[in-house]
């Protein structure tokens, strides 16, 4: 990831969600393959932003131009990618919330724009998620497969700005992020994590009422 003491940049990309809850990852995963597999130059920040929700506003209100990667309920089949820009953004962010990040990002739009601080061009790369009440769960597979195709879009907007991306000679594989050894990274969270069935992380029905 970028280097994040001055929130001032040219353009933020920003993944935001939570990797304890499923596909609500989605967000932070993007950024991380983003990170992994492509070289970004000066002026552009690549950021987890998790859920810190107003921590957030001064990296947003210090960036002219706004990529965002989230787990979004557009009422469409799991797995489908939908891009929203400019004006559509923070309307579409606070239509349907789903989890409490997306209420905190929804006031960090909303305290930017009100300070007349808020990036000049915005981009939401979103994903229908399939699960989000699964606690300790990865990315569902349907999901986990639009990676490669959210990051691809990014680095198409960050070339259409005119912002040199290049990528790295060793690529991870589809439905993959590389692995640095963090223990959220998704190969070591995938492998160090019991299955839904030993972990009951959705519940037992033979043990809760229908």
């Amino acid at each position: 990831m970028s280097d994040l003491d001055d929130p001032r940049c040219e353009v933020l990309v920003l993944g935001i969600g939570n990797l304890l809850w499923a596909d609500e990852g989605f967000g932070v995963r993007c950024v991380e393959r983003l990170a992994a597999e492509w070289r970004v130059p000066e002026g552009v920040t690549v950021m987890d932003g998790g859920t810190q929700g107003l921590y957030l506003l001064p990296y947003v209100q210090g960036a002219q131009r706004l990529i965002v990667f989230d787990a979004i309920d557009y009422g469409l089949p799991p797995g489908t990618m939908k891009r929203v820009e400019g004006d559509a953004v923070p309307r579409f962010m606070g239509a349907k919330k789903m989890s409490l990040h997306q209420t905190g990002f929804q006031e960090v739009i909303a305290a930017a724009d009100l300070t007349g601080q808020l990036p000049n061009e915005l981009l939401l790369i979103g994903v229908q998620p399939e699960e989000l009440e699964d606690y300790g769960g990865s990315l569902r597979d349907v999901v986990k497969a639009r990676l490669d195709d959210a990051v691809e879009m990014a680095v198409a907007q960050l070339r259409d700005w005119g912002f040199a991306v290049e990528a790295r000679e060793s690529k991870v594989g589809a439905g993959e992020t590389a692995d640095s050894g963090d223990a959220l990274a998704m190969t070591s969270y995938e492998a160090g994590r019991p299955s839904a069935e030993a972990a009951s992380r959705i519940g037992d029905d033979r043990f809760m009422a229908a």
